[in-house]
């Protein structure tokens, strides 16, 4: 861990991933940051003892490119980097929609490349990265990604045709949970509760249901069915979610942010 690694345009999900490194063993020495705004560069200094510095100057001292600035302003980065960045160095990009490709055509021939979707639990170390190779990255690489990225939650390799399914169904997927809550609450409060009693019912009904996705090993039907008895309450309310279409609106929902990452990645803005 005594390499160098720099996170450019450190936001929210940036300073995630530099303080899940720092906790997983980075030395903050060994961690730069750069920021838009000044006064955001020392805030990260003061916080988490890392040393800001300018996007040239990350270019020719970092050992590991995290680049986790917006997708429409990922072209003037790469503008500014690409006379500064040995080719040998390695590039992760946490952008959505864009293609490695998009990197290698601006930056030395055989720059490395790893493309990663994560998403916004990493803020609670509980992300999803998916990761994936550009034409020069090597199996060292992606480890090297993973490890980056394990700090803050779980990875997934998968290959680079599928990152835009994954972009809908992971990176996006927060939202949709956050939204169902949101309605769940929302039918509580209809149904005659305060609104924070509601909430609790509802976050904590997700989370126990989270963990027996995850460690029961259990189907999701099968585990809906257990709580499905003959002529009950949740029968019918599962019947009135069918007859909304609530499946096909989701899977509907789904494709068009599947859709969204590819007009992205064609440079539709």
């Amino acid at each position: 861990m005594s390499q160098k690694v720099a996170v450019l345009g450190t936001g929210k999900i940036g300073e995630a991933l530099l303080s899940g490194m720092i906790r997983a063993g980075w030395a903050p020495a060994d961690l730069l940051v750069t920021a838009r705004r000044p006064e955001r560069a020392e805030e990260l200094r003061a916080r988490h003892g890392v040393t800001p510095v300018t996007n040239a100057e990350a270019a020719k001292t970092a050992d590991t490119l995290i680049l986790t600035v917006k997708p429409q302003d990922m072209g003037t980065l790469l503008d500014e980097l690409a006379p500064h960045l040995p080719a040998g160095r390695l590039v992760i990009s946490g952008a959505a929609g864009i293609p490695t490709s998009f990197f290698e055509e601006r930056l030395a021939p055989g720059t490395p490349v790893v493309r990663v979707m994560t998403n916004t639990p990493a803020l609670v170390d509980e992300a999803m990265s998916v990761i994936s190779a550009g034409t020069h990255a090597t199996a060292g690489h992606l480890s090297h990604a993973e490890e980056i990225f394990g700090a803050v939650g779980k990875t997934l390799r998968v290959p680079e045709s599928q990152q835009d399914a994954c972009t809908a169904l992971s990176g996006s997927g927060p939202a949709y949970f956050f939204y169902l809550v949101e309605a769940m609450t929302d039918a509580g409060i209809l149904l005659g509760l305060p609104r924070d009693k509601a909430h609790e019912l509802i976050v904590q009904s997700a989370i126990g249901a989270a963990v027996m996705l995850r460690d029961s090993g259990e189907h999701p039907v099968k585990l809906r069915e257990n709580v499905t008895s003959p002529a009950g309450t949740t029968i019918n309310a599962i019947r009135e979610l069918e007859n909304h279409g609530v499946r096909a609106a989701l899977i509907a929902a789904l494709e068009a942010a599947r859709d969204r990452s590819r007009e992205l990645a064609s440079g539709n803005s």
